[in-house]
């Protein structure tokens, strides 16, 4: 498993920009970039005030996050991508919000409860998606498609 995480953690820490989906009230989705902050273990999230998707995971927690997705080389080869859904728990502790110095008054920041991870990746002959997911109270498993 530290193997699973270490991957999922390069990947996402390859571009500075993800891409995270919320809820809006009607239940709709929406898309915002986002950075993301790995520190003591757990995944952090950080964002201006009054940002809508701040105001989104306030009402309702649920928060998917993929990583960027880089074209395949000329030789076809493709690094893969990571993506993670979970629950963003808002931190208002005074200390740890000191901690991460966010920018601007009234920042938010989130720890999220990471509940599924998955990586999807092209085989070394470059024929088959494998696709691992690890999921909460389930483990680590793959699936693999043409």
């Amino acid at each position: 498993m530290p193997e699973f995480a270490a991957r999922a953690r390069a990947l996402l820490d390859a571009h500075r920009h993800k891409t995270m989906a919320t809820l809006r009230k009607d239940g709709s989705p929406r898309i915002s970039g986002t950075e993301l902050d790995f520190r003591q273990g757990e995944v952090w999230l950080g964002s201006m005030a009054g940002a809508v998707k701040a105001l989104d995971l306030r009402r309702d927690p649920r928060v998917a996050v993929h990583s960027a997705s880089p074209d395949p080389g000329p030789d076809g080869a493709w690094a893969g991508d990571a993506k993670f859904s979970g629950l963003a728990v808002e931190i208002t502790d005074k200390e740890a919000l000191a901690e991460f110095a966010l920018p601007g008054k009234g920042s938010h920041l989130f720890r999220i409860d990471v509940a599924e991870v998955v990586l999807t990746s092209v085989d070394p002959a470059g024929e088959l998606l494998e696709i691992e997911i690890w999921q909460e109270g389930r483990g680590l498993r793959k699936a693999v498609r043409q």
